[in-house]
């Protein structure tokens, strides 16, 4: 896998572009990588609804729970699934609308120098190995990309939005993460 340096769009891998995104303030560069999970509903996986809520396409009708979020524009770069199957949603050169109100050393608006990865999980599960191998062939994409990611600049959205974000959470194992890099 690599990043096409033109574009911002990693080859081998599925694309689905989302309108939920805007550029980059000038001159900002990229140097954060923020892991996330996200599950729709909460706590089950597949059914295709994290696609439909990034691509504004999720129906409130659906189910319950999407009543309180099929208005926010949200998405991340990418969404690792739980096979290790990579959707690609935002250029890399792109902001993304993943990280929110947020901050890390000092800097905020992470959304503006940072790239946002979602797992498909929930923090009260176990990720998947074919999860991490996948985040470790996109980190190693990415770092080719974006020099300035490096294991102190990968972080949890729950580093970046500490008491109003929980994710990766408990069951997400850096250690195997950064061992695999």
């Amino acid at each position: 896998m690599y990043i096409d340096l033109k574009t911002g769009w990693a080859s081998d891998v599925r694309i689905l572009a989302s309108p939920n995104h805007n550029s980059r303030p000038e001159g900002v560069a990229v140097d954060l990588l923020v892991v996330h999970c996200i599950s729709l509903p909460p706590g089950h996986y597949g059914g295709g609804y994290i696609e439909k809520l990034f691509s504004n396409q999720l129906r409130a009708e659906e189910h319950p729970y999407f009543k309180g979020i099929v208005n926010n524009p949200v998405s991340a770069h990418f969404l690792i699934d739980r096979k290790g199957a990579i959707t690609q949603f935002v250029s890399v050169y792109d902001r993304a609308w993943h990280a929110g109100e947020s901050s890390f050393a000092g800097r905020t608006q992470c959304n503006d120098y940072s790239i946002g990865v979602e797992l498909e999980g929930c923090v009260t599960d176990r990720f998947t190995f074919e999860q991490y191998k996948a985040l470790q062939a996109l980190t190693s994409a990415l770092k080719g990309c974006f020099p300035a990611i490096n294991c102190g600049r990968i972080v949890g959205h729950s580093d970046i939005a500490p008491g109003r974000k929980d994710d990766p959470g408990p069951f997400f194992d850096w250690q195997e993460f950064f061992s695999l890099l």
